[in-house]
Protein backbone atom coordinates (compact mmCIF):
# COMPACT_ATOMS: atom_id res chain seq x y z
CA UNK A 1 0.00 0.00 0.00
CA UNK A 2 1.17 3.54 -0.75
CA UNK A 3 2.72 5.09 2.38
CA UNK A 4 0.21 7.93 2.63
CA UNK A 5 -2.66 5.45 3.09
CA UNK A 6 -0.98 3.39 5.81
CA UNK A 7 -1.85 3.23 9.50
CA UNK A 8 -5.41 4.41 9.00
CA UNK A 9 -4.41 7.66 7.29
CA UNK A 10 -7.09 9.43 5.24
CA UNK A 11 -5.12 11.72 2.90
CA UNK A 12 -6.47 14.95 1.46
CA UNK A 13 -5.28 15.35 -2.13
CA UNK A 14 -5.11 18.62 -4.05
CA UNK A 15 -6.68 17.78 -7.41
CA UNK A 16 -4.63 18.53 -10.53
CA UNK A 17 -6.18 21.49 -12.37
CA UNK A 18 -4.70 22.93 -15.55
CA UNK A 19 -3.67 26.54 -15.13
CA UNK A 20 -4.38 26.43 -11.39
CA UNK A 21 -2.29 23.89 -9.47
CA UNK A 22 1.12 25.18 -10.50
CA UNK A 23 4.14 24.87 -8.23
CA UNK A 24 3.26 28.09 -6.34
CA UNK A 25 -0.35 27.17 -5.58
CA UNK A 26 0.67 23.66 -4.55
CA UNK A 27 3.13 25.13 -2.06
CA UNK A 28 0.38 27.30 -0.58
CA UNK A 29 -2.01 24.36 -0.26
CA UNK A 30 0.70 22.20 1.30
CA UNK A 31 1.28 24.85 3.95
CA UNK A 32 -2.46 24.86 4.64
CA UNK A 33 -2.69 21.11 5.16
CA UNK A 34 -2.94 19.29 1.82
CA UNK A 35 -1.34 15.84 2.13
CA UNK A 36 -0.74 14.69 -1.46
CA UNK A 37 -0.04 16.76 -4.57
CA UNK A 38 -0.47 16.02 -8.26
CA UNK A 39 0.96 18.31 -10.95
CA UNK A 40 -1.10 19.82 -13.73
CA UNK A 41 -1.43 17.24 -16.48
CA UNK A 42 1.42 17.16 -18.99
CA UNK A 43 1.55 15.78 -22.51
CA UNK A 44 3.59 12.62 -22.85
CA UNK A 45 4.58 13.68 -26.36
CA UNK A 46 5.83 17.04 -25.06
CA UNK A 47 7.91 15.21 -22.46
CA UNK A 48 9.44 12.92 -25.09
CA UNK A 49 10.32 15.94 -27.26
CA UNK A 50 11.85 17.50 -24.13
CA UNK A 51 9.80 20.60 -24.84
CA UNK A 52 10.93 23.25 -22.35
CA UNK A 53 7.43 24.59 -21.78
CA UNK A 54 6.04 21.12 -21.13
CA UNK A 55 8.86 20.31 -18.74
CA UNK A 56 7.91 23.32 -16.59
CA UNK A 57 4.67 21.55 -15.69
CA UNK A 58 6.62 18.78 -13.96
CA UNK A 59 8.33 21.13 -11.50
CA UNK A 60 7.78 20.68 -7.78
CA UNK A 61 9.66 21.25 -4.54
CA UNK A 62 10.69 18.64 -1.99
CA UNK A 63 8.43 20.34 0.56
CA UNK A 64 5.43 19.33 -1.57
CA UNK A 65 6.09 15.59 -1.31
CA UNK A 66 4.45 13.19 -1.70
CA UNK A 67 3.82 14.53 -5.19
CA UNK A 68 2.97 12.82 -8.45
CA UNK A 69 3.42 13.95 -12.03
CA UNK A 70 0.31 13.44 -14.14
CA UNK A 71 0.64 12.39 -17.79
CA UNK A 72 -1.91 12.11 -20.57
CA UNK A 73 -1.74 10.34 -23.91
CA UNK A 74 -3.09 7.32 -25.75
CA UNK A 75 0.03 5.30 -26.61
CA UNK A 76 1.20 3.02 -23.81
CA UNK A 77 4.75 2.67 -25.11
CA UNK A 78 5.21 6.42 -25.59
CA UNK A 79 3.55 7.12 -22.24
CA UNK A 80 5.96 4.70 -20.60
CA UNK A 81 8.92 6.41 -22.23
CA UNK A 82 7.65 9.78 -21.00
CA UNK A 83 7.20 8.42 -17.47
CA UNK A 84 10.80 7.19 -17.39
CA UNK A 85 12.05 10.60 -18.52
CA UNK A 86 10.07 12.33 -15.77
CA UNK A 87 11.49 9.94 -13.18
CA UNK A 88 15.02 10.64 -14.42
CA UNK A 89 14.41 14.40 -14.21
CA UNK A 90 12.53 14.76 -10.98
CA UNK A 91 12.08 11.43 -9.13
CA UNK A 92 8.43 12.07 -8.21
CA UNK A 93 6.74 9.94 -5.55
CA UNK A 94 4.38 8.50 -8.16
CA UNK A 95 3.25 8.79 -11.77
CA UNK A 96 -0.46 9.49 -12.30
CA UNK A 97 -2.28 8.79 -15.57
CA UNK A 98 -5.07 11.13 -16.66
CA UNK A 99 -8.12 9.23 -17.85
CA UNK A 100 -10.54 11.91 -16.66
CA UNK A 101 -9.90 15.24 -18.38
CA UNK A 102 -13.07 16.37 -20.20
CA UNK A 103 -11.46 19.21 -22.20
CA UNK A 104 -12.00 18.95 -25.96
CA UNK A 105 -8.38 19.56 -26.96
CA UNK A 106 -7.35 16.53 -24.87
CA UNK A 107 -10.31 14.32 -25.76
CA UNK A 108 -9.87 15.06 -29.47
CA UNK A 109 -6.37 13.54 -29.28
CA UNK A 110 -7.85 10.37 -27.78
CA UNK A 111 -6.57 11.32 -24.33
CA UNK A 112 -8.16 11.96 -20.95
CA UNK A 113 -11.74 10.79 -20.53
CA UNK A 114 -12.06 9.65 -24.16
CA UNK A 115 -10.33 6.41 -23.14
CA UNK A 116 -13.27 5.57 -20.87
CA UNK A 117 -15.01 4.67 -24.14
CA UNK A 118 -12.17 2.38 -25.25
CA UNK A 119 -11.15 0.08 -22.43
CA UNK A 120 -8.64 -1.93 -24.49
CA UNK A 121 -6.62 1.22 -25.23
CA UNK A 122 -7.06 2.37 -21.63
CA UNK A 123 -5.63 -0.95 -20.48
CA UNK A 124 -2.74 -0.75 -22.92
CA UNK A 125 -1.84 2.73 -21.67
CA UNK A 126 -2.03 1.77 -17.99
CA UNK A 127 -0.09 -1.46 -18.41
CA UNK A 128 2.44 0.22 -20.71
CA UNK A 129 3.29 2.84 -18.11
CA UNK A 130 3.34 0.33 -15.26
CA UNK A 131 5.71 -1.98 -17.18
CA UNK A 132 7.99 0.87 -18.22
CA UNK A 133 8.24 2.26 -14.69
CA UNK A 134 8.64 -1.11 -13.00
CA UNK A 135 9.34 -0.75 -9.31
CA UNK A 136 10.93 2.73 -9.59
CA UNK A 137 7.78 4.54 -8.42
CA UNK A 138 4.10 3.59 -8.05
CA UNK A 139 1.64 4.35 -10.86
CA UNK A 140 -1.88 5.62 -10.14
CA UNK A 141 -4.76 6.80 -12.32
CA UNK A 142 -7.56 9.37 -12.30
CA UNK A 143 -10.87 8.71 -14.02
CA UNK A 144 -14.47 9.91 -14.23
CA UNK A 145 -17.41 7.61 -13.60
CA UNK A 146 -18.03 7.25 -17.34
CA UNK A 147 -18.37 9.04 -20.66
CA UNK A 148 -22.07 9.86 -20.22
CA UNK A 149 -25.07 8.72 -18.22
CA UNK A 150 -25.67 5.82 -20.60
CA UNK A 151 -22.13 4.48 -20.21
CA UNK A 152 -21.19 4.72 -16.54
CA UNK A 153 -18.48 2.08 -16.30
CA UNK A 154 -16.20 3.17 -13.46
CA UNK A 155 -16.36 -0.15 -11.54
CA UNK A 156 -15.32 -2.06 -14.66
CA UNK A 157 -12.58 0.49 -15.43
CA UNK A 158 -11.27 0.29 -11.87
CA UNK A 159 -10.99 -3.48 -12.17
CA UNK A 160 -9.03 -3.11 -15.40
CA UNK A 161 -6.73 -0.50 -13.90
CA UNK A 162 -6.07 -2.62 -10.82
CA UNK A 163 -5.21 -5.58 -13.05
CA UNK A 164 -2.84 -3.33 -15.03
CA UNK A 165 -0.86 -2.41 -11.93
CA UNK A 166 -2.39 0.87 -10.78
CA UNK A 167 -1.81 1.23 -7.04
CA UNK A 168 -4.54 3.81 -6.37
CA UNK A 169 -7.40 5.29 -8.41
CA UNK A 170 -8.93 8.75 -8.05
CA UNK A 171 -12.50 9.11 -9.26
CA UNK A 172 -14.35 12.30 -10.15
CA UNK A 173 -18.00 11.53 -9.56
CA UNK A 174 -19.27 13.04 -12.81
CA UNK A 175 -19.35 11.81 -16.40
CA UNK A 176 -17.40 13.49 -19.14
CA UNK A 177 -20.62 14.84 -20.66
CA UNK A 178 -21.50 16.50 -17.36
CA UNK A 179 -18.18 18.34 -17.23
CA UNK A 180 -18.64 20.18 -13.91
CA UNK A 181 -22.43 20.46 -14.01
CA UNK A 182 -24.89 18.68 -11.76
CA UNK A 183 -24.01 16.68 -8.68
CA UNK A 184 -21.17 14.22 -8.25
CA UNK A 185 -22.37 10.61 -8.00
CA UNK A 186 -20.81 9.26 -4.82
CA UNK A 187 -22.82 6.03 -5.02
CA UNK A 188 -20.73 4.99 -8.02
CA UNK A 189 -17.53 6.06 -6.26
CA UNK A 190 -18.55 3.93 -3.27
CA UNK A 191 -19.33 0.97 -5.53
CA UNK A 192 -15.84 1.25 -7.01
CA UNK A 193 -14.27 1.26 -3.55
CA UNK A 194 -15.85 -2.14 -2.86
CA UNK A 195 -15.07 -3.51 -6.32
CA UNK A 196 -11.27 -3.31 -6.05
CA UNK A 197 -8.68 -3.69 -3.32
CA UNK A 198 -6.50 -0.69 -4.20
CA UNK A 199 -7.28 2.63 -2.49
CA UNK A 200 -10.03 4.73 -4.08
CA UNK A 201 -9.81 8.51 -3.74
CA UNK A 202 -13.15 10.30 -4.13
CA UNK A 203 -13.50 13.66 -5.85
CA UNK A 204 -16.47 15.97 -6.40
CA UNK A 205 -18.58 18.51 -4.46
CA UNK A 206 -16.29 18.63 -1.43
CA UNK A 207 -16.47 22.16 -0.06
CA UNK A 208 -16.40 21.74 3.73
CA UNK A 209 -14.99 19.50 6.42
CA UNK A 210 -18.51 18.25 6.99
CA UNK A 211 -18.73 17.11 3.35
CA UNK A 212 -15.47 15.23 3.70
CA UNK A 213 -16.39 13.52 6.96
CA UNK A 214 -19.71 12.46 5.43
CA UNK A 215 -17.93 10.77 2.52
CA UNK A 216 -15.33 9.16 4.78
CA UNK A 217 -18.07 7.68 6.95
CA UNK A 218 -20.63 6.74 4.28
CA UNK A 219 -18.39 5.32 1.55
CA UNK A 220 -15.38 3.03 1.26
CA UNK A 221 -12.98 5.68 -0.06
CA UNK A 222 -9.47 5.75 1.39
CA UNK A 223 -9.00 9.49 0.84
CA UNK A 224 -10.49 12.47 -0.96
CA UNK A 225 -9.36 14.87 -3.65
CA UNK A 226 -10.31 18.55 -3.43
CA UNK A 227 -10.33 20.67 -6.58
CA UNK A 228 -12.45 23.71 -7.34
CA UNK A 229 -13.22 24.44 -3.67
CA UNK A 230 -9.51 24.98 -3.05
CA UNK A 231 -9.32 27.64 -5.76
CA UNK A 232 -11.58 29.91 -3.71
CA UNK A 233 -10.62 28.60 -0.29
CA UNK A 234 -7.21 26.90 0.01
CA UNK A 235 -7.80 26.96 3.78
CA UNK A 236 -10.24 24.08 3.20
CA UNK A 237 -7.46 21.56 3.94
CA UNK A 238 -6.80 23.07 7.37
CA UNK A 239 -10.51 23.41 8.05
CA UNK A 240 -11.23 19.83 6.96
CA UNK A 241 -8.49 18.33 9.13
CA UNK A 242 -9.77 20.26 12.14
CA UNK A 243 -13.32 19.05 11.48
CA UNK A 244 -12.25 15.44 10.98
CA UNK A 245 -10.29 15.51 14.24
CA UNK A 246 -12.69 17.49 16.44
CA UNK A 247 -16.09 17.67 14.74
CA UNK A 248 -15.92 21.45 15.12
CA UNK A 249 -15.68 24.30 12.66
CA UNK A 250 -12.78 26.71 12.67
CA UNK A 251 -13.77 30.38 12.66
CA UNK A 252 -13.98 31.98 9.19
CA UNK A 253 -10.66 33.18 7.78
CA UNK A 254 -10.58 36.97 8.22
CA UNK A 255 -10.73 39.09 5.07
CA UNK A 256 -7.36 40.61 5.97
CA UNK A 257 -5.74 37.15 6.06
CA UNK A 258 -7.33 36.30 2.74
CA UNK A 259 -5.91 39.45 1.16
CA UNK A 260 -2.48 38.73 2.67
CA UNK A 261 -2.45 35.35 0.96
CA UNK A 262 -3.71 36.82 -2.33
CA UNK A 263 -0.88 39.35 -2.40
CA UNK A 264 1.65 36.72 -1.39
CA UNK A 265 0.44 34.36 -4.13
CA UNK A 266 0.88 37.12 -6.71
CA UNK A 267 4.37 37.90 -5.44
CA UNK A 268 5.43 34.25 -5.52
CA UNK A 269 3.98 33.83 -9.02
CA UNK A 270 5.94 36.83 -10.28
CA UNK A 271 9.16 35.54 -8.70
CA UNK A 272 8.63 32.11 -10.25
CA UNK A 273 8.63 33.62 -13.79
CA UNK A 274 6.27 30.81 -14.79
CA UNK A 275 4.01 33.13 -16.76
CA UNK A 276 6.60 35.65 -17.97
CA UNK A 277 7.24 39.14 -16.67
CA UNK A 278 5.27 40.92 -13.94
CA UNK A 279 2.56 42.23 -16.27
CA UNK A 280 2.11 38.86 -17.98
CA UNK A 281 1.96 37.10 -14.62
CA UNK A 282 -0.65 39.46 -13.21
CA UNK A 283 -2.76 39.09 -16.34
CA UNK A 284 -2.52 35.30 -15.96
CA UNK A 285 -3.48 35.65 -12.28
CA UNK A 286 -6.70 37.57 -12.94
CA UNK A 287 -8.93 34.49 -13.06
CA UNK A 288 -7.30 33.25 -9.86
CA UNK A 289 -7.98 36.59 -8.17
CA UNK A 290 -11.64 36.35 -9.17
CA UNK A 291 -11.84 32.91 -7.56
CA UNK A 292 -10.19 34.07 -4.34
CA UNK A 293 -12.58 37.02 -4.02
CA UNK A 294 -15.79 35.17 -4.86
CA UNK A 295 -18.35 35.97 -2.18
CA UNK A 296 -16.54 39.05 -0.87
CA UNK A 297 -18.81 42.00 0.04
CA UNK A 298 -18.89 44.55 -2.76
CA UNK A 299 -17.78 41.91 -5.25
CA UNK A 300 -18.98 43.59 -8.45
CA UNK A 301 -16.74 46.71 -8.34
CA UNK A 302 -13.95 44.54 -6.95
CA UNK A 303 -14.15 42.24 -9.97
CA UNK A 304 -13.91 45.26 -12.28
CA UNK A 305 -10.72 46.35 -10.57
CA UNK A 306 -9.21 42.87 -10.58
CA UNK A 307 -9.94 42.40 -14.28
CA UNK A 308 -7.44 45.14 -15.13
CA UNK A 309 -4.54 44.68 -12.65
CA UNK A 310 -1.08 44.53 -14.23
CA UNK A 311 1.32 44.90 -11.29
CA UNK A 312 1.95 43.67 -7.76
CA UNK A 313 1.81 47.22 -6.41
CA UNK A 314 -1.64 47.59 -7.92
CA UNK A 315 -2.99 44.48 -6.19
CA UNK A 316 -1.39 45.68 -2.94
CA UNK A 317 -3.26 48.99 -3.35
CA UNK A 318 -6.54 47.19 -4.08
CA UNK A 319 -6.08 45.04 -0.97
CA UNK A 320 -5.30 47.99 1.27
CA UNK A 321 -8.19 50.03 -0.10
CA UNK A 322 -10.63 47.15 0.22
CA UNK A 323 -9.67 46.37 3.82
CA UNK A 324 -9.89 50.08 4.71
CA UNK A 325 -13.34 50.39 3.18
CA UNK A 326 -14.52 47.18 4.84
CA UNK A 327 -13.35 48.39 8.25
CA UNK A 328 -15.23 51.64 7.67
CA UNK A 329 -18.37 49.66 6.85
CA UNK A 330 -18.39 50.61 3.15
CA UNK A 331 -16.88 47.69 1.14
CA UNK A 332 -17.01 49.54 -2.19
CA UNK A 333 -14.02 50.28 -4.36
CA UNK A 334 -13.79 53.21 -6.67
CA UNK A 335 -13.53 52.25 -10.32
CA UNK A 336 -10.29 53.60 -11.80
Amino acid sequence: MLPWFQNGAFPLYLAPMAGVTDVVFRSICKELGADVMVTEFVSSEGIIRQDTRTRKYTEFTDEQRPVGVQLFGADGVRMGEAARKVIDWKQPDFIDINFGCPVNKVVSKNGGSSLLKDCPILASVASGVARAVGDQVPVTAKIRIGWDEQSINAPEVCGILQDCGMQAISIHGRTRSQAYRGEANWEVIDECSHHVSVPIVGNGDLTTGEDIRKRRESTGVSGVMIGRAAMQNPWIFREAKHYLETGGQLPPVPISERWHLIVRHCSLAINSSRYGNEKQTMMAMRSRLMAYCKGFPGAKPLRRRLSTVISLSEIEDVAAEYISHLESGIPELATP
